[in-house]
């Protein structure tokens, strides 16, 4: 029945299981003081709200276990001193699919080593069921495509090499009209 995170876990732990309680909030620096910490389960609490600065001095966390919370999206920073996470479970949260939601999957994204399992939407209920990173792919569907990012992931995966090479070739003549020199590599 603990509400938060004790503050007298021995600094030198390598495993810290908190699940199955109600802590509702993670404060920042929660885990400051258990730097060797690689497991941390906080499976079951009903967490709604992490702190961007909650996990600040685990550098060392290999498995994280957010699941079955009440998680809608994670803020900006929130996962950034995670350096050597591998697991991440974030199964059974009502993921909110909106532009919060981005931070988390391109997060994800960029960290193609850690293992995760458990991003699906649950609101709204357009989204309902859909995998977090359908949602974001759909987000950029209904922009323009003259008004995008010139990044090759953005565009539709049947036409990627044809919009590619159009706006390659736009971007050099743009290039050589302003005299830059950009080099894409990719």
């Amino acid at each position: 029945d603990l509400k938060k995170v004790p503050g007298n876990i021995p600094p030198d732990i390598v495993k810290l299981d908190l699940s199955n309680n109600k802590i509702r909030q993670l404060r920042a620096k929660e885990f400051e003081d258990v730097s060797e910490l690689k497991i941390l389960n906080l499976n079951s609490n009903g967490i709604a709200y992490i702190d961007p600065a909650a996990f600040s001095g685990l550098s060392n966390l290999e498995e994280l276990d957010l699941s079955n919370n009440s998680l809608q999206n994670l803020e900006y920073g929130v996962l950034e001193d995670l350096y050597f996470l591998k697991i991440l479970w974030l199964r059974e949260n009502p993921w909110r699919c909106d532009y919060n939601i981005h931070y988390l999957f391109y997060w994800l994204r960029h960290h193609y080593n850690v293992h995760y399992n458990g991003l699906e939407c649950k609101m709204p209920e357009e989204y309902k069921g859909w995998s977090v990173g359908k949602y974001v792919r759909s987000y950029y569907e209904e922009c323009p495509k003259d008004k995008l990012p010139i990044y090759p992931e953005t565009f539709d995966l049947d036409k990627d090499d044809e919009e590619w090479e159009r706006h390659k070739e736009q971007s050099v003549q743009t290039v050589k009209k302003h005299g830059v020199i950009v080099t894409v590599i990719g």
